[in-house]
């Protein structure tokens, strides 16, 4: 089958240092760009951290310092990989709560403000969990009928999650899913503003789930002492914790959203104070 695009769709995967979205790097990216017309090519890089790979990252991944020593890094690739993605949606495995975040947090490190605010991001996991709770791995062999070779490759497993999103809107189209309200809907169709609408957590603030909103639809915290509190509210009483947070080992993506916050909040405080 072939996908309904009405813009190109970017699949891709990370290999990382680590999980942290703050302070991890991408040492393995690959990008398959599938245009609206169905062509697809791609974009695969190793990248050089210019931090040491951590042995347990080594273990899943199996790309050690020396592999990535004489790469370059994440900055002179920057401008390549921003060009090949263009304006085109973006999907992957997990992507909303990892992958997009860690290449939000690489571009605003070197300067490129990555906008995602106009594009659809598809997490073909979260279509997966909610229909068929498994692995990249089992997802693969339950939709496809394939064994997953060489896991943990950026490259087999972007592959294999393009191949999946094609299975799933095959096999779910039409099927019904109730969620927790017992609300009843067919959302798999071959349409990416749904698949967007259905995969991504619509509750969240920033890119990782640090801030959500409130049923008035005004950002709150979901951490620390004051989870549940309007974060405006918050900067309004307390500027130190706005303080705190900048400091702090938060995505400079994050920090971009709080900012935004504090700037609006500025012309809030009691008695025409200002932070």
């Amino acid at each position: 089958m072939k996908l309904n695009l009405t813009k190109p769709l970017v699949f891709f995967d990370l290999e990382t240092t680590g999980i942290q979205v703050g302070s991890d790097r991408i040492i393995e990216i690959c990008l398959l760009k599938v245009a609206v017309n169905g062509e697809v090519s791609t974009l695969v890089h190793r990248v050089n951290p210019s931090m040491p790979i951590p042995p347990q990252s080594t273990e899943i991944h199996g790309i050690t310092d020396e592999m990535v020593k004489d790469k370059p890094t994440f900055k002179e690739l920057s401008a390549e990989i921003a060009n090949f993605i263009g304006d085109s949606d973006l999907a992957g495995y997990n992507s909303n709560k990892f992958d997009v975040p860690l290449l939000v947090e690489e571009f605003l490190r070197v300067g490129i403000n990555f906008d995602i605010q106009n594009r659809k991001l598809i997490d073909v996991q979260n279509i997966f969990h909610k229909m068929e709770p498994r692995t990249l791995k089992a997802a693969y062999k339950f939709y496809c009928g394939k064994n997953l070779d060489n896991a943990h490759s950026a490259e087999a497993d972007t592959m294999a999650t393009y191949e999946i999103l094609l299975a799933q809107i095959e096999r779910y189209e039409g099927v019904e899913y109730e969620d927790r309200d017992g609300n009843i809907s067919c959302p798999i169709v071959n349409d990416i503003k749904k698949l967007q609408e259905f995969t991504t957590n619509s509750n969240w603030a920033d890119l990782v789930g640090h801030l959500g909103y409130n049923k008035d639809g005004k950002e709150i915290f979901n951490f620390g002492k004051y989870k549940g509190k309007a974060v405006e509210e918050v900067f309004i009483i307390e500027p130190a914790y706005y303080d705190w947070m900048m400091k702090a080992d938060f995505p400079l993506s994050t920090k971009r959203v709080i900012t935004d916050i504090r700037l609006r909040s500025k012309f809030k405080a009691p008695q025409g104070k200002l932070f």
